[in-house]
């Protein structure tokens, strides 16, 4: 499918950072090439450099700190061949957003917060091509309208902080895609996004690149995602490539043992283990084959015992001798509204029901999922509970404490019973305060223990307990991987000892190892000490794995509940229908019949 032609020629690409006085290699002799019209998925855990790669290739790593080698030849449509890494600098501004673009991870550090979405889409169209004012905001719209984004005029007028993840993402697919380039660099795009957005915005990737023979470089820690997309994969690990060859290859006989595990990791609609295989065990047992007595290509991976840490007994709750049946918690009609105030007197305010009606009750030691598409409410919801976001009305009985009429005073009290983990944790985060003293500060605001000494050991055990060093106490967050961070806000929400927590799309951004490190974790938490969880979720693998029943929100409103088992295997409402159908499974016969579907589209194209 792809052309013969080059489009980029990578040759032997090698990326250090200066850390003191010391040199760290990130990328080590990377070589590799995309075609024109090419799909090339790059796939690996955090730190395996491929980020770094990418963004290497538009010259957006600092200059100060970073020695890069090698050479990147792209042939440009306006300036023949280049090599992009020792192209001056202006001619580099023609390349860079028109011939070359990037969807990055994090849209809400990319999108500028004081300048509106489509102003900010609406200005590369102007940077870049021949076009009037009202030509770029017509362009923008239709940009809006092609990665599905409600109401197109009013998400132009809106600021990133009114978006949601997934929304704010879309935007940024949107600018990457107006000026139609040779070549789009995709950084974990779908990340942030819910399965019926991510599979319409992977058909729209590959319906354009077809369309206009544009070449794709897409990284991801997803292997679902890129069985979906990809001509070809490479699989970096530790800043070398380890293993490249076509999707159906990788999948059906994938012959690094990193590869393998990357394989095994990931949760599926058909995972049935309680325990999730991670990078490390798989590559351990993959030492000791023989001993294991069946292929690691399998899907069945055996933890090693070891692996499964006990809580330290001064962290443990104990369940009641005869467990009540009564509710933990009971929400009753719950609904959430947004007045967006008006620029000029004689607008109209503008009230937008975020959550409406919804009710349900979470039993103690339950795992209760909420799914739903980005925007459906979930979120909101989740907020509203703990009252971070002030519900219109309704009410929340939590530990048969009427929650909607407490006292501001007396609901920060309470508060250390039901905990929130955030999804972004870097965020969530003070970076001018070490970790230790993170995780250390809710028990002081509690009164939790009685010195700082024993604050401290408790902070140390909590440390270990989710699997990290105690030399990690004076660290900074800018330290740590996303996978750690998360872990760390793990540990400060358990400082508390509380019997709920809330944990809003806690591994929506993290790689398969380390979001099978993060739900392991958690689901040991769970029995051992008896939390009850509400998991909110737009990933249905990852609610299939961690929930005991699940409520499935669309527009603000609960559309179907039920054991999750038995919503995953008969669904009954076509929203609900839809949502499973849109997960990529990443089975051969999936990819092959993505393939089937882009030669017939290609040859369409062609005809």
């Amino acid at each position: 499918m792809a052309a013969s032609t080059s489009l980029l020629q990578v040759d032997d690409l090698k990326i250090s950072f200066q850390l003191g006085k010391e040199m760290t290699s990130a990328v080590k002799g990377v070589s590799f090439q995309v075609n024109k019209g090419e799909a090339v998925a790059i796939v690996g855990e955090s730190g395996s450099g491929k980020t770094v790669t990418a963004l290497s290739l538009m010259r957006l790593l600092p200059s100060a700190g970073v020695h890069i080698s090698g050479a990147a030849r792209f042939q440009s449509p306006q300036l023949d061949s280049v090599d992009l890494l020792s192209l001056p600098e202006k001619q580099l501004q023609q390349v860079r957003g028109k011939e070359i673009s990037i969807i990055f991870q994090d849209p809400m550090a990319s999108l500028n917060p004081v300048i509106s979405c489509g102003k900010q889409v609406a200005e590369a169209l102007l940077i870049h091509l021949p076009v009037t004012k009202k030509e770029a905001y017509n362009q923008t719209l239709e940009l809006f309208r092609l990665v599905k984004l409600p109401e197109p005029e009013r998400i132009f007028k809106s600021f990133p902080h009114e978006l949601s993840g997934g929304q704010k993402q879309r935007v940024m697919i949107a600018m990457a895609m107006a000026c139609e380039p040779s070549l789009m660099i995709a950084d974990e795009p779908t990340t942030a996004l819910d399965v019926t957005v991510q599979a319409g915005i992977l058909q729209l990737l590959n319906d354009l690149r077809l369309k206009k023979d544009m070449a794709l470089l897409f990284i991801s820690h997803d292997l679902g995602v890129v069985a979906e997309v990809a001509d070809r994969i490479i699989v970096m690990y530790q800043g070398q490539i380890v293993e490249e060859g076509s999707v159906l290859q990788i999948f059906s006989n994938p012959q690094h043992p990193y590869t393998k595990a990357l394989l095994a990791c990931r949760p599926t609609l058909k995972t049935q283990a309680t325990v999730l295989p991670t990078i490390s065990d798989i590559i351990a047992a993959e030492t000791r084959a023989s001993d294991l007595g069946r292929d690691l290509a399998g899907k069945s991976i055996r933890v090693p015992v070891d692996k499964q840490e006990k809580v330290p007994g001064n962290l443990t709750h104990s369940l009641p001798e005869n467990p009540s049946s009564e509710p933990l918690l009971q929400v009753q009609d719950i609904h959430v509204e947004f007045t967006r105030g008006r620029m000029f007197i004689w607008e109209k305010k503008q009230v937008r029901q975020a959550v409406k009606g919804v009710s349900f009750e979470v039993f103690p030691g339950e795992t209760v999922g909420i799914v739903g598409e980005s925007g459906c409410g979930k979120t909101t919801l989740g907020r509203a509970l703990l009252r971070l976001i002030e519900p219109t009305s309704g009410k929340v009985v939590f530990n048969n404490k009427d929650w909607s009429v407490l006292p501001q005073e007396e609901l920060r009290k309470s508060r250390k019973d039901f905990q929130m983990i955030f999804q972004n944790p870097l965020a969530s985060l003070n970076p001018m305060m070490k970790i230790g003293e993170a995780i250390m500060e809710p028990m002081q605001v509690h009164q939790v223990l009685h010195t700082q000494q024993e604050r401290r050991q408790r902070a140390l055990e909590l440390l270990e307990t989710v699997n990290l060093s105690p030399e990690f106490f004076h660290r900074y967050p800018h330290e740590f991987s996303g996978g750690q961070l998360q872990r760390i806000c793990i540990a400060r929400a358990l400082a508390l000892e509380p019997t709920c927590i809330i944990c809003d799309e806690i591994v929506s951004s993290l790689d398969v190892s380390a979001q099978a490190q993060v739900l392991n974790l958690l689901n040991r938490f769970k029995r051992e000490l008896h939390l009850t969880l509400l998991f909110i979720t737009h990933d249905l693998s990852v609610a299939k794995f961690m929930s005991d029943r699940l409520l499935v929100m669309d527009q603000g409103q609960i559309v179907e509940q039920g054991p999750a088992q038995q919503i995953f295997t008969s669904p009954q409402q076509p929203y609900t229908q839809a949502l499973l159908q849109a997960v990529p499974a990443g089975e051969l016969e999936d990819i092959l019949r993505a393939q089937e579907k882009r030669k017939a589209y290609k040859a369409s194209i062609d005809e």
